[in-house]
């Protein structure tokens, strides 16, 4: 199936048919990505799924400490109102 690429305020865009969008079973949010010679228009369910649970593991594991610790500076110890 052909389309026409379409300008869209200061974008482009793709008109794709309802039908083509049912048949992929294809609605509301989308992922794209680009590859060489095509644009790929997928489907995402849940964008954030498992993300909580990730959370939860980094926590568990203390992967969620600080990198360089705690450091002081000049302006938290004489400017800032703790």
């Amino acid at each position: 199936m052909k389309s026409a690429i379409v300008k869209i305020g200061n974008s482009q865009g793709v008109r794709i048919p309802k039908r083509l969008l049912e048949e992929a079973g294809i609605s509301g949010p989308v992922e794209l990505r680009a590859e060489v010679g095509r644009i790929v228009v997928e489907r995402t369910d849940h964008p954030r799924a498992g993300w909580e649970e990730a959370a939860w593991r980094v926590a568990e594991d203390g992967g969620d400490a600080l990198i360089l610790g705690d450091f002081p500076n000049e302006f938290d110890k004489d400017e800032w109102t703790w």
